[in-house]
């Protein structure tokens, strides 16, 4: 066990941040995980986007809530980053864990989190991620980054499922931008974008690590496969992120030829008819992206009356 201050031991100094929607058994089965933990958050923060749950799911809920084990924060909306906004404005503690509601944390996963913040002065942490079925890379220094790899390194991205914050400085940086909507892809880098303009550095630890089990039911599956859709739920986050990008090189030329990308799969080479579909989808995508670009960036906002009310 890595040694720590005793006294930032003893306040054990990180929030978990569990933004979640449309899931039922495997949430329960996340917040058991956390709370076996030999090092536990100090609080974890179930931020809900689910419209009516589950009985036995909410009967769980609500035990441990009353037993002081959750907080939950119940929304009127889905918004991943309106979500992790909220869990950032309503933790009470030094450092803010986020993670998805379908994981497996590993035994050191908070320990190892906590470790890098406090004796490194870092202010965002990437956690290492295995996806189902894949293994741990060994890294040789060779092969690009994946966040499965054992090498610990300074990073340009996160993964949304396991990333850890100061609290204070991503409030101040202005937090996740919720123009990012539906699936919210991307909205990740563009966090980590003006983290790295503001003059920070993201380091990779892979002793912080989760399998993630990527649940088929729930959380943004909710809005269907993107390759079968006519939703820009996938589009519109991609076609923000690169109208708001800070990284302008190549940027207009990556706007005109995605649509080339969105069709060059495997997937319209057996299902041609599907191409016209995706097109469309991605036109739509554009054109949500522009309008929103077109109002400016959406950052953490004052909290609701009702978001109050369930703190």
């Amino acid at each position: 066990m890595p040694k720590f201050n005793t006294k930032l031991r003893e306040s054990r100094a990180v929030s978990v941040i569990i933004p979640t929607y449309n899931r039922e058994n495997v949430l329960l089965n996340t917040i058991d995980s956390l709370l076996s933990l030999q090092l536990a958050p100090a609080e974890i923060l179930i931020i809900d986007q689910t419209k009516k749950h589950h009985s036995l799911t909410e009967q769980k809920l609500a035990l441990f809530e009353r037993e002081n084990k959750i907080r939950w924060i119940c929304l009127p909306y889905p918004s991943i980053p309106h979500a992790m906004n909220t869990g950032l404005q309503l933790a009470r503690h030094l450092i803010v864990l986020f993670l998805d509601d379908d994981i497996i944390p590993s035994k050191n996963l908070i320990g190892a989190h906590l470790r890098v913040h406090l004796d490194e002065k870092q202010n965002i942490v990437a956690g290492q991620v295995l996806q189902p079925g894949e293994k741990l890379l060994l890294d040789n220094f060779k092969t690009p980054f994946h966040f499965s790899s054992n090498r610990r390194q300074f990073v340009t991205e996160v993964i949304g499922c396991n990333f850890s914050v100061k609290r204070e400085w991503a409030v101040a940086l202005g937090g996740f931008d919720e123009n990012f909507v539906k699936v919210a892809y991307r909205f990740e880098a563009e966090f980590c974008d003006r983290a790295m303009a503001a003059g920070e550095k993201i380091i990779f630890e892979p002793a912080a690590s989760i399998r993630h089990l990527k649940t088929d039911a729930g959380g943004t599956r909710t809005y269907g496969k993107h390759l079968t859709t006519l939703s820009p739920g996938h589009s519109v986050g991609a076609y923000y992120y690169l109208l708001r990008s800070e990284c302008k090189h190549h940027r207009i030329w990556k706007i005109i030829f995605h649509p080339l990308y969105a069709i060059k799969s495997r997937f319209h080479l057996k299902h041609p008819w599907w191409i016209p579909i995706t097109m469309i989808a991605e036109l739509r995508g554009f054109l949500l992206a522009l309008f929103l670009k077109a109002n400016g960036p959406k950052y953490i906002a004052p909290l609701k009356g009702k978001e109050k009310g369930n703190a």
